[in-house]
């Protein structure tokens, strides 16, 4: 017999068909329209994004409600993992473009219009004709074309050793406890595994709410809004796009928890809680980047 007739192929499993991608394609179609009306003011189109993420939510736990049954079943192989590390690193990658394209738009107009609009340049005629007495600085509090739209002429800027100073002390404390938490996963240590990961979760639920908190400061007391220019854009745009992913790694990490009570993992077999600590990390990561070029410089 040869080589090739003995060689065993392990194996791949692959789920039936089924209906969760066009319910996902549903959701997430109620979803973008109910958002764009929503950001509009049109009600009571904009409530259909709510619609949306109950679609999606639903969807996601069925989906992933499966997925937790076929890998207890024994159905997945070790390829079947290799698959799952794949996609989560493909998955970070696309989420280091996002924030990319957020952060390269805050350098485009902070370092590069911002000076063509003062005049810098071959752009003398523009700064002349349009916005003469206009004197660019960061983060400047009266923009060009600023009374054009009805805004206010002037705001206070966000600083960053109040609240987002304690926000950053959380979130590089929480990257310690979770791994802690993984490490006594490895050890099985299960009652330090599914404390430190709870603490993970609170300290993210913390975050959260004074993130809250600031964005009131913010409205309230500061007159610093979405409609603030492009400081007001920016700020708003990197800062609530991470608290976004800040909300769904907290809730992955309180579903990890629930799962690590159950007895879910093995120091051999853990991908799903090796998931939600690499998701944690890079949003930590995140949050330092956004923390030195958003509220520092």
């Amino acid at each position: 017999m040869s080589e090739q007739q003995n060689t065993e192929y392990e194996k791949y499993y692959v789920p039936e068909q089924s209906k969760l991608p066009f319910i996902g394609s549903i959701g997430l179609l109620l979803t973008a329209f109910g958002a764009g009306h929503m950001v509009q003011g049109n009600y009571p189109e904009g409530y259909i994004l709510y619609l949306g993420l109950i679609v999606l939510t639903g969807m996601l736990y069925t989906w992933w409600s499966a997925t937790i049954r076929e890998s207890h079943d024994g159905l997945y192989s070790a390829q079947m993992s290799r698959s799952f590390r794949q996609g989560m690193i493909w998955f970070i990658t696309s989420e280091v473009m996002f924030f990319a394209a957020f952060f390269g738009a805050l350098f485009y107009g902070r370092v590069l219009v911002m000076e063509w609009l003062g005049g810098a340049g071959n752009n003398a005629a523009t700064h002349e004709y349009l916005y003469p007495e206009w004197i660019p600085g960061w983060p400047f509090t009266s923009n060009p074309g600023e009374l054009d739209n009805g805004y206010p002429t002037t705001w206070e800027a966000m600083g960053a050793w109040g609240l987002p100073a304690i926000n950053t002390a959380i979130l590089l404390f929480s990257s310690f406890t979770l791994t802690i938490a993984h490490h006594a996963l490895l050890e099985k240590n299960r009652p330090t595994l599914i404390l430190f990961t709870a603490i993970t979760a609170a300290l993210g639920c913390i975050f959260l709410g004074l993130q809250v908190w600031e964005y009131m400061h913010a409205y309230q007391e500061m007159g610093l809004t979405l409609g603030s220019g492009f400081y007001g854009s920016t700020f708003f745009m990197l800062t609530g796009f991470h608290g976004m992913h800040v909300t769904v790694g907290t809730i992955f990490l309180i579903v990890m928890t629930l799962r690590c009570a159950k007895g879910h993992f093995t120091p051999k077999d853990h991908f799903a809680y090796e998931a939600g600590a690499w998701y944690w990390h890079f949003v930590d990561v995140v949050w330092v980047f956004l923390f030195i070029f958003v509220y520092i410089l």
